[in-house]
């Protein structure tokens, strides 16, 4: 960089903290707040059928300004009271901004935290430019990855083709292999849509065979015909918690199934669909555009930008806290509900006419996996193993099945034969 930009540079930065201050901006502390930031907006370079980004309108430049870079990861560590700060780095694409933005963003982290600070940056790519370089830096970087990628190469190719219609299933799989390789275990992340959710047990397997130890399921809910349905969202999480809770507890993490325990044992819930409130995570766009949350990203939740405003004083400004608090309208008959305390309405984004459009699955799932998990924690809290908390709850399914034949009423209740219900899916070591 030349003298000249150099000076051009720390002039708009100087000038970005005088609006503010000039505005009494000045950051406020009051709760913690991450950022997810989208470094060239909406630019992707995959074509997926359910994204609810890609139509999203891009502004501003192509790729974040160095300025806007550092004025932003200023204000958040200004606003912050540390010692942790969380970026999530999203898009569209966000690899797409190049390896030469990332190790700048690198760069004036170190620069600019505090002694004994330290920021988590987490990477959600879809995985196609993620060659050894790239797995190199990110691993020496310590950054987190999530890493998109629909269970089998036949859904995945279905949904989520690149811009020349091939299928991107393989490059998908080829970063997750290379990311291992370099010591980095990404998170899978597995939309369950109107054609992932007729296949629970292919979807689970194909993604466990990748042996990363996280993977997190996230429907569609587009209100287009690849949406899935409450039921069938419902039927699916099932299916899964099933296979997981005879075959993977203590070795693989399932986001959702983290989720509800973790609240059951008496903690909060790191979910923001399941917290009471939200909006506590704000988006900052390329041109430096801060929004109220990664699905409202219109001009009605924007909330100013960088340049003008101190992030804190944004996540903590009326509008913001409004958004936030909007979430406990309910309905009437939400505070009667069971799970009230494990859904808390769901995210808005999934409301129609105020009532939560997953709320049927979501409360078929509470319903058949919260008695489980509370022999989790329990036998766990008492020191019980893996190996034996999963032979205990693979023999207690078994009992269900004792005598039912493929022609016999499945014992699920559904009315249908067993052959062609859950006869697939019987717990192991059923005759």
């Amino acid at each position: 960089m030349s003298d000249q930009a150099a000076r051009d540079r720390a002039g708009l930065i100087e000038l970005a903290d005088l609006a503010a201050r000039s505005r009494g901006l000045e950051p406020t502390t009051d709760q913690p707040f991450s950022i997810m930031v989208k470094p060239i907006g909406s630019r992707c370079n995959l074509r997926c059928t359910y994204c609810y980004y890609l139509a999203t309108p891009h502004v501003g430049p192509a790729l974040m300004a160095d300025e806007t870079l550092e004025i932003m990861l200023r204000q958040y560590i200004d606003a912050s009271r540390g010692p942790n700060l969380s970026i999530v780095w999203h898009g569209g694409e966000p690899t797409m901004a190049g390896l030469k933005f990332f190790r700048r963003v690198v760069e004036l982290e170190k620069e600019l935290l505090p002694d004994g600070w330290q920021c988590w940056n987490n990477l959600q790519t879809n995985g196609l430019l993620l060659d050894e370089q790239w797995c190199d830096f990110l691993a020496q970087n310590h950054f987190d990855v999530g890493l998109s990628i629909d269970g089998t190469e036949l859904l995945h190719d279905h949904y989520r083709p690149q811009p020349n219609g091939q299928g991107s299933y393989r490059q998908a799989a080829l970063a997750v292999g290379r990311l291992q390789s370099a010591g980095v275990q990404p998170d899978l992340l597995c939309t369950v849509n109107a054609a992932t959710v007729a296949s629970p047990l292919e979807v689970y397997r194909g993604l466990r065979q990748f042996g990363t130890g996280w993977i997190q399921f996230i429907p569609i809910v587009e209100w287009t015909s690849e949406s899935v349905t409450a039921e069938a969202y419902g039927d699916f999480l099932c299916a899964v918690f099933d296979q997981w809770a005879w075959h993977d507890v203590g070795q693989l993490n399932v986001q959702l199934f983290a989720e509800t325990m973790r609240v059951m044992a008496g903690g909060q819930a790191g979910l923001c669909w399941m917290a009471p409130t939200c909006g506590r995570a704000l988006v900052v766009e390329a041109d430096g555009g801060v929004y109220s949350c990664d699905h409202y990203v219109r001009p009605e939740h924007r909330l100013g930008d960088v340049a003008g405003a101190g992030l804190g004083r944004l996540a903590n400004s009326p509008a913001q806290l409004a958004f936030g608090e909007a979430k406990g309208d309910l309905p009437a008959e939400c505070p009667a509900c069971p799970w009230l305390a494990l859904c808390n309405g769901g995210c808005p984004k999934d409301r129609v006419d105020g009532h939560n459009y997953l709320c049927a699955g979501l409360a078929r799932f509470f319903e058949h996996a919260t008695p489980v998990l509370a022999q989790v924690i329990q036998m766990t809290q008492s020191g019980g193993q893996p190996d034996a908390i999963m032979a205990q709850l693979r023999a207690q399914a078994g009992t269900k099945w004792a005598g039912v034949g493929r022609n016999d009423p499945c014992p699920c209740g559904s009315g249908r034969k067993a052959k062609q219900c859950c006869w697939d899916k019987r717990p192991p070591g059923v005759a």
